[in-house]
């Protein structure tokens, strides 16, 4: 059965993500031969977190803080998420969520979900939403304000 430590995973990064989102990940699930779930451990320094405010249409997503403490934002309010927590985000706006270290300290996440495509994701703070579709050169995010009619553009 093919199986990875998360104890020491090798982390990369993304140098286009701009201040206050910047954070390693390591995924482990295609070398595993994974499918339709994902999993990913997360290196967040301090002052950064893992994506915008956001809440998912199609996935279910779980958090587990590996070591350090986050501060979880949810429509509830924020608070902080240490330690061998686990918290689960249902799709839709009930399961709006943010992690954050605002620690002086390194935060360890292990994020979990399904996988769906297509799919979207909407970010509130932003107005704006994401179709992921799985396929290169075929994604999308627009701001809700570009909304058109359904037969806009036809003839």
């Amino acid at each position: 059965m093919p199986r990875v430590n998360i104890a020491a995973p090798e982390f990369s990064y993304d140098d286009t993500d701009p201040e206050g989102f910047r954070s390693g990940m390591f995924r482990p699930g295609k070398s595993l031969g994974a499918s339709a779930t994902g999993a990913t451990v997360y290196d967040l320094p301090p002052g950064q977190a893992l994506c915008p405010y956001h809440y998912e249409y199609g996935e279910e997503e779980w958090a587990l803080v590996l070591e350090g403490t986050a501060t979880l934002r949810t429509p509830e309010g924020s608070e902080e998420f240490g330690p061998m927590e686990l918290a689960f985000f249902p799709t839709g706006p009930d399961g709006a969520h943010l992690i954050r270290n605002d620690s002086d300290q390194p935060l360890r996440v292990l994020m979990f979900s399904n996988i769906v495509y297509p799919t979207a994701t909407a970010y509130p703070d932003s107005a704006k939403v994401g179709v992921y579709t799985g396929l290169d050169g075929e994604d999308v995010m627009v701001e809700r304000s570009n909304n058109v009619p359904y037969f806009h553009g036809e003839a």
